[in-house]
């Protein structure tokens, strides 16, 4: 097998920078689909089922696209043509999405539209996400890997960084962060609008300057045999895979589950214990969503600086574990905190706890995967360790909150408990030294 070679600093910033315009999408969404659909009209006891459509699309969406582009070859590429397609339907679905209030449906309607908006924007931004990752695996050395996969991070915490900002920051330059009953503000839409445009601008730029090697080339790097490849499905990668596989999966379901009711219930939370409201309609709501924005930035700008922190510590299993305890600290100081500059404490807290789920699963698996083959199919695989919990979660998510006395914050003290069982369950890893 013939050594990958070592990349500049800039081939390896080209291969990951389109994450940049594909995390301000799902950063837009993760901040505001509970606000939409909220001002919408849903019932706070149903907000968690509308988050259902995102993970069961990426457990849908991300093993096919794994398993396809390991057997595409086009001269586009193998990864870039998923890349490509994904991004540009994202860019359709985000300047309809925030428009589901403005069209003259009804309530239902309007809701109906969103839904199916929703399930075409998280579809296609799986599709544009997952090549990232392939990439990566792909044409980095073992060597450079590390150094790959933290510009990725870097890349995708300042996507992040910027989609959860826009709407405060669109308020703040006068446009308008409240609207008729049952309509987006325009700060919203025009946060969507614009994350669209970075979105396939920052992917235009990727396919333009990132060339895949051909088949041939590609194999002198990558050696599986073609019978290999060709005579495993998905059932039985799943019953060959690793045992660490399974162990981080199960870290993985606790701490996507947290975050998850993190997602949902964060904009009520904060509109309750800061604004003093949980009408919809207020202007307080409004202004509760744009300051959740800015608390999910401080969230990954702390997952930044934990993730500068995170090398230093010699024993990878206590890092992980560590970070989600502090994680869960943070999510059990929010409800008791009335101050909304106050939260950035808790937010910094919970920043540690998602630095560590986007390193440490992935490296602790693909290094247990060396030699199995298929690394494109099991990454998109491993991403059903994402999904799943979070349809768990979201299909619970009213029954929990109205056993919590129907008191958003609650759902707080919840992903509490869940993030530190994930820290129990990685005392079951077993690492290479």
């Amino acid at each position: 097998m013939k050594q990958k070679p070592n990349l500049s600093f800039w081939k390896l910033w080209n291969l990951s920078f389109g994450f940049f315009g594909v995390q301000i999408a799902y950063a837009l969404q993760s901040a505001n689909i509970s606000r939409i659909f909220a001002t919408l009209g849903a019932d706070p006891h149903n907000l968690s089922y509308f988050w259902i459509l995102p993970p069961l699309m990426g457990i849908l969406v991300q093993p096919i696209v794994g398993t396809l582009s390991d057997k595409t070859w086009t001269r586009f590429g193998r990864r870039i043509p998923y890349l490509f397609v994904g991004a540009a339907v994202a860019v359709l679905v985000m300047c309809l999405l925030p428009n589901a209030g403005s069209l003259g449906l009804t309530i239902s309607a309007a809701m109906i539209f969103g839904l199916v908006a929703l399930m075409f924007l998280d579809t296609s931004i799986n599709m544009a996400m997952q090549p990232f990752k392939m990439l990566v695996g792909d044409m980095v050395n073992e060597e450079q890997k590390a150094k790959a996969y933290s510009i990725q991070s870097f890349l995708c915490n300042a996507g992040s960084v910027v989609g959860y900002v826009f709407p405060f920051f669109f308020t703040a330059i006068g446009i308008s962060n409240v609207a008729a009953e049952g309509v987006i503000p325009d700060s919203v839409i025009w946060s969507f609008y614009v994350g669209a445009a970075i979105l396939i601008l920052c992917v235009l730029y990727t396919t333009s300057k990132v060339k895949e090697w051909p088949p041939k080339e590609y194999n002198e790097y990558n050696p599986v045999s073609e019978e290999k490849e060709e005579s495993a499905n998905w059932f039985v990668l799943l019953k060959n895979a690793p045992s660490t596989f399974w162990k981080v999966g199960a870290v993985q379901f606790f701490c996507w589950a947290a975050f998850m009711y993190m997602w949902t219930y964060t904009n009520g939370t904060i509109a309750d214990t800061c604004w003093g409201t949980t009408d919809v309609t207020s202007s307080g709501y409004q202004e509760a969503g744009n300051w959740v924005g800015i608390l999910f930035a401080v969230q990954a700008i702390g997952s930044v600086i934990w993730a500068a922190v995170l090398p230093q510590f010699k024993n990878v299993k206590f890092a992980y574990m560590f970070s989600l305890l502090l994680g869960g600290i943070g999510f059990g100081l929010v409800p008791f905190i009335h101050d909304q500059y106050v939260l950035f404490v808790p937010f910094l807290l919970i920043g540690c706890a998602w630095a560590a789920m986007l390193a440490m699963p992935f490296a602790l698996v693909t290094n247990a995967l060396q030699g199995y083959g298929h690394m494109g199919a099991y990454l998109g695989l491993f991403n059903g360790t994402i999904c799943v919990p979070q349809i768990v979660a979201a299909a619970l998510g009213g029954s929990i909150l109205s056993v919590l006395g129907s008191v958003q914050s609650r759902m707080m003290f919840e992903a509490a408990v869940l993030l530190l069982a994930g820290a129990l369950c990685v005392l079951t890893i077993k690492t290479k030294k």
